[in-house]
């Protein structure tokens, strides 16, 4: 009997041995699987976070866009002169439009090749920073704050606050807003900071967008419509019983905006800018929407 135990105790020993061999195999199998999909979906992750999943990381965002082939722009789509969407047609046109697609035309090769997509006051630096957009071209007023969060191009276009009303409105200047005056304004804008300032016993009701805004003057929930005069001249032009009044009382230096830190793009951006200039072709641009010889510098 005795030899008999020892073989059987032999025999399970082995079959423990074994067992536990095998265990261990699958295991180091599992985790190597796990490691692969864990790295597989990192890699997916970096490149879905950074400008919309084709900004390589180490790149920038120049190399990024000359990748792609595109210009990804944000701009306005409700802002007469400026950008405005035809909801018959879908295209959108404007002073920045064009800007946009010339600089397309100098990073890329093709003004063609550009992508524009709507932004607000409120959702354009959002939209930025979060990879959504290559660039910001609309109507954006260049501040120390804002700066902060942005780079900024040198300035593309020279604007100051003005004051839209109905024709045969009592307010003519800045100096008729009152206490119980409401003022419509939008959200994100300098405007409102600016009106608060300006006009500290005002009522100011803040909207979405440009279009939003006046269609609230024009139904009477508001006497005044404050932001800068080349986007309410735009609106003047819509509806003929609408004026802009009074002289500018802020200065709005327009800049285009790019995340913070991509000095390539922001150089290609300036050089674009500077070409336009030198060739005539941003004085075509601005006399076509503006209706003016843009003043010199």
């Amino acid at each position: 009997m005795k030899p008999r135990k020892w073989l059987f105790a032999c025999v399970l020993t082995t079959l423990i041995a074994a067992i536990a061999l095998t265990g261990c195999g699958a295991k180091n199998d599992t985790n190597a699987g796990s490691n692969g999909a864990s790295n597989g979906n990192a890699a997916s992750g970096d490149a879905a976070g950074n400008a919309g999943g084709d900004q390589a990381a180490g790149s920038s965002a120049l190399d990024a866009v000359k990748s792609r082939g595109k210009l990804v722009v944000g701009v306005k789509f409700d802002t007469k002169l400026f950008g405005l969407k035809d909801p018959a047609s879908g295209s959108v046109e404007g002073f920045d439009v064009d800007i946009a697609k010339a600089l397309a035309k100098e990073i890329v090769g093709d003004e063609t090749k550009i992508e524009l997509k709507e932004v607000t006051s409120k959702t354009r630096i959002p939209m930025l920073n979060n990879g959504d957009i290559d660039m910001i071209v609309a109507t954006m007023t260049i501040t120390e704050e804002r700066k902060k969060e942005v780079d900024f191009s040198d300035v593309y276009f020279k604007a100051g606050q003005s004051l839209l009303v109905k024709k045969g409105s009592p307010i003519k200047t800045i100096g008729d807003i009152k206490k119980g005056t409401k003022v419509l304004a939008v959200k994100g804008s300098t405007s409102v900071d600016n009106i608060k300032e300006k006009a500290p016993d005002a009522t100011v009701l803040e909207f979405d967008n440009y279009q939003d805004a006046f269609s609230a003057l024009k139904a009477g929930q508001g006497d005044t419509l404050t932001t800068d005069n080349a986007i309410l001249y735009g609106m003047a032009a819509q509806d003929p019983n609408y004026e802009v009044v009074g002289e500018p009382f802020t200065d709005e230096p327009y800049g285009i905006a790019i995340k913070k830190g991509e000095t390539a793009l922001l150089d290609a951006v300036n050089a674009g800018l500077k070409k336009l200039n030198d060739s005539g072709a941003y004085k075509e641009i601005y006399e076509k929407w503006i209706g003016e010889t843009p003043a010199a510098n």
